[in-house]
C-alpha cells in the first residue's frame, strides 16, 4: 500500500488549502481536477495512475477510514475528507473517480452530475439497470462524461476481438461464450463486502460482470434469459458461481459460465469464444485466437485458416504502468473524453447500464418469486423476464 502511495505522488500537485476548512484546489493549466471516492485497493490504484495520466490530477480524496486518510494526506500532500458531502463541496474539482461500494453509487453519481462534474466509476455502475439507465440519461443531457471501470475493453486482445468482429472476419455472429475462473473464495470467510449481495458482492455482480460486458460490447444487449443459475459453494449469503443461457438480436445465442471458487486457477482468468459462419474467435488476457473459414473475411494481416495474435503485438504502451496496461488506459481514456465530451467512449454509462440489464436478467432466472415486480420496470413490458418453463412443458411443447 506504502509503495502504490509513494507512485501517487508523481505529479501531485499540492492544492491551496486550510486544512481546517478545506477551501478548495486551485485550477491547475489544462489539466482537469480529480478528486477520489474511496480508498480501497482499487481507489489508492486509481489515485496513483491518475496522477501519472496526462490531462488529470488529482487534488483532493475521501473516505471513512481516519488511518488511510491521514497516510494518502502524508504522502500525496492531498486533503483527505470523510465524507463525501464534505468532498463534493469542494470547489475547483472537474470530476470524480468514484471506488467506492456499489450500493453508495447511484447517490454519488447523481450528486455529481447535478454539480456538473465528469464521472469515472467503478464497476457494476448501480444495482438496477433502470437507476443507471436513468443516470446515463442524465449524463447525456448535461453532456458530461461518465465512464465506468469495465477495463477488459481496453485490453489488447479483446479489442482486436471486437474490430475483428465489426469487420466481419468471422462472418455473421452465431454464438458467443463468456467465462471467468478464479481463486477469490476457496474457504468460508469472514464477512466483507464481497459476502454481501446489498453491497454488491457475490460472483455475479463482482466477477461475472467483466466477462458478461465484452459480451455485451461483441453482441449487444441481450432479449431474454432462458435459464440462470446462481450456486453456492462457500458462501451463505452471495452466489460463488455462475451459469446462464441468453438470446441476443438476430438469433444469437450465448452462454456465461464464471467460477471465482476455483482452486485451479492462479488469478482471475477471462476468456470470451465468437462463433460465426465464417470462423471462431477466442480471446483472454494473454493471446487472441482466429479461425477464419472459407465464408470468412480475413482483414490486413490475417489469412484463411488459423491466426494467432499476442497482446504484446496489440498493446500500446500507457503513459504510466501500474496492475495492467488496460488500468492506466481506461483513465487515459477518461481524461480524453473530458478534453472531448462529444467523442465517442467505449465504456460509457449508456453500455454500463446493458451491462447491469443482463445482470438483473441472469439474476431474476434464478429469482423467479422477484420477476413480477421487476418485470414492470423493465421497458414496460414483462416480455424481458420470461417465466421458467418447467420439463414438462418443454416436452410437450409448452410455452
Amino acid at each position: 500500500m506504502v509503495r502504490r502511495l509513494r507512485n501517487a505522488h508523481r505529479r501531485v500537485h499540492r492544492p491551496a488549502r486550510n486544512l481546517a476548512g478545506h477551501k478548495g484546489v486551485t485550477p491547475v493549466s489544462s489539466d482537469r481536477n480529480i478528486a477520489v471516492v474511496g480508498l480501497g485497493k482499487m481507489g489508492i490504484s486509481h489515485l496513483a495512475i491518475a496522477n501519472a495520466t496526462p490531462g488529470l490530477r488529482v487534488v483532493a480524496a475521501c473516505d471513512s477510514s481516519i488511518l488511510v486518510g491521514s497516510m494518502v494526506e502524508k504522502y500525496c500532500r492531498i486533503p483527505v475528507l470523510p465524507k463525501f458531502e464534505q468532498l463534493i463541496e469542494l470547489p475547483g474539482i472537474d470530476g470524480l473517480i468514484i471506488a467506492a461500494p456499489t450500493r453508495l453509487h447511484a447517490d454519488m453519481i447523481r450528486t455529481a452530475l447535478a454539480r456538473g462534474l465528469h464521472v469515472f466509476c467503478e464497476k457494476p455502475m448501480t444495482l438496477s439497470h433502470r437507476v443507471s439507465s436513468d443516470l446515463a440519461e442524465e449524463a447525456a443531457l448535461r453532456g458530461l462524461v461518465g465512464q465506468v471501470g469495465y477495463h477488459n475493453r481496453f485490453v489488447g486482445t479483446f479489442r482486436e476481438a471486437r474490430r475483428l468482429i465489426d469487420a466481419g472476419a468471422i462472418g455473421r455472429v452465431r454464438h458467443v461464450h463468456a467465462e471467468a475462473y478464479g481463486p477469490v473464495v476457496l474457504k468460508p470467510a469472514s464477512k466483507t463486502w464481497r459476502s454481501k449481495a446489498g453491497e454488491g458482492g457475490g460472483c455475479l455482480y463482482d466477477y461475472a460482470a467483466h466477462p458478461i460486458n465484452l459480451m455485451n460490447w461483441f453482441v449487444g444487449r441481450p432479449d431474454a434469459c432462458s435459464g440462470g443459475q446462481l450456486t453456492r459453494q462457500w458462501s451463505t449469503e452471495v452466489d460463488d458461481a455462475v451459469y446462464a443461457n441468453l438470446s441476443f438480436a438476430q438469433g444469437v445465442t450465448g452462454q456465461v459460465s464464471v467460477n471465482w471458487s476455483d482452486e485451479t486457477a492462479r488469478k482471475m482468468t477471462t476468456r470470451v469464444t465468437v462463433m460465426g459462419d465464417g470462423g471462431k474467435i477466442v480471446a483472454d488476457r494473454q493471446e487472441l485466437t482466429v479461425f477464419i473459414g472459407a465464408r470468412g473475411q480475413p482483414p490486413a494481416g490475417y489469412f484463411h485458416g488459423w491466426n494467432v495474435k499476442y497482446i504484446t503485438e496489440l498493446t500500446p504502451h500507457p503513459a504510466f504502468y501500474l496492475r495492467g496496461e488496460e488500468y492506466s488506459a481506461q483513465l487515459e481514456a477518461f481524461a480524453a473524453a473530458m478534453a472531448s465530451p462529444d467523442a465517442e467512449q467505449i465504456n460509457d454509462f449508456a453500455s454500463a447500464a446493458d451491462t447491469d440489464f443482463t445482470l438483473e436478467l441472469i439474476r431474476l432466472a434464478d429469482h423467479p418469486e422477484e420477476r413480477p415486480a421487476a418485470a414492470a420496470a423493465v421497458n414496460g413490458t414483462a416480455t424481458a423476464f420470461p417465466p421458467r418453463r418447467t420439463l414438462l412443458s418443454r416436452t410437450l411443447g409448452l410455452r
